[in-house]
């Protein structure tokens, strides 16, 4: 593998890939991705909707892309706010560590709402474009996991309640940041949830495997998994991947009337609680730990590499209706 000077991906053989430290990978192979997907095959043409490009990383590095609207000093909004579909790369990273930080730390905070100002998505998958430098030179988090991962574990343990308000698509890092919150209500005209991966060739890395049959049970959650599909609003509830949908109109006042009402109770008591519960339901750490060793390892398979590049090549990360119909583009793949 060369990086050019411009720090962006040259595609080699694979072989020279594995021969890579297992550290270089585990912190490198989601950039690697692209390059590797696209290995060896002919960019398929396709006429993209122009509103809906993707940015260049170097324009998006110093974009903010996440607000924070502390509504009362107990009860915050996070909003990802990354048009045009909330994709998250490692730029994203860095500033949601700087929230969960925050939200671990802050002594009067009680409750905080995760929701989106991109309209058709909450949060998206991981973005497969940006310089190799942008995730390599992030360091392990707090719990030795890969900085995604341990943002998630450390969302979960936070002696604070956290609910994702799903308005649009969460896919891949949205489902597993909805998956790792407290608690999550969905919009039921509106709401779109899946893991998309195995579709596409791979593993989830993000712990939906170690979060996804504690919720629903196995069948369900291999369902969802394997299945790799869309899951709306109502199934979603029905599957327990969700605690409940609403009408899209009674979606945001159910929320904030419940967030309001956790966020005027005794924050000891309250972190107490939830601590007691985490201990009978949360995966342990070196389970969400597996599941990134096994995307780490999925990713550099062939069918991966070929799957990924066929949807880049067809537009996904620049084409709206790719990422709009993702479990209808991920089906495209499947043998025949």
């Amino acid at each position: 593998m060369k990086i050019r000077s411009s720090g962006r991906f040259q595609s080699q053989p694979v072989s020279g890939i594995v021969a890579l430290s297992s550290k270089f990978l585990t912190a490198a192979t989601l950039v690697m991705l692209p390059a590797l997907a696209l290995a060896g095959q002919s960019p398929v043409p396709v006429k993209a909707d122009s509103t809906a490009q993707s940015k260049p990383a170097s324009d998006t590095a110093q974009k903010s892309e996440i607000k924070v609207d502390k509504r009362t000093p107990a009860y915050w909004r996070v909003t990802f706010d990354n048009p045009p579909f909330n994709i998250f790369g490692p730029e994203t990273i860095p500033q949601l560590e700087k929230v969960i930080a925050e939200i671990e730390t802050d002594p009067g905070l009680r409750v905080v709402v995760f929701d989106s100002d991109v309209p058709g998505f909450f949060l998206t998958h991981y973005n497969f474009t940006p310089p190799l430098e942008e995730s390599t030179s992030l360091p392990s988090g707090r719990t030795g996991l890969h900085p995604l991962p341990d943002m998630l574990v450390r969302l979960s343990k936070a002696p604070v309640v956290s609910i994702a308000l799903i308005r649009g698509r969460a896919t891949g890092v949205g489902s597993e940041l909805a998956l790792a919150s407290d608690m999550r209500f969905a919009s039921r005209e509106k709401a779109i949830l899946s893991q998309w991966e195995v579709g596409a060739g791979f593993v989830p890395g993000g712990g939906p495997m170690a979060r996804l049959p504690r919720l629903m049970g196995r069948g369900r959650a291999l369902e969802v998994l394997l299945g790799s599909d869309d899951v709306n609003g109502d199934l979603a509830e029905q599957y327990g991947y969700v605690n409940r949908s609403f009408p899209d109109d009674k979606l945001d006042p159910f929320v904030d009337a419940l967030a309001k009402r956790i966020s005027g109770f005794d924050r000891q008591a309250i972190a107490d609680t939830k601590r007691l519960v985490d201990f009978a339901s949360l995966p342990s750490d070196p389970e969400i730990g597996a599941g990134w060793d096994a995307f780490i390892s999925s990713v550099q398979r062939p069918v991966a590499q070929k799957n990924i590049g066929r949807l880049m090549g067809i537009g996904l990360q620049t084409n709206s209706d790719i990422e709009s119909r993702l479990g209808h583009y991920t089906q495209t793949l499947a043998d025949k």
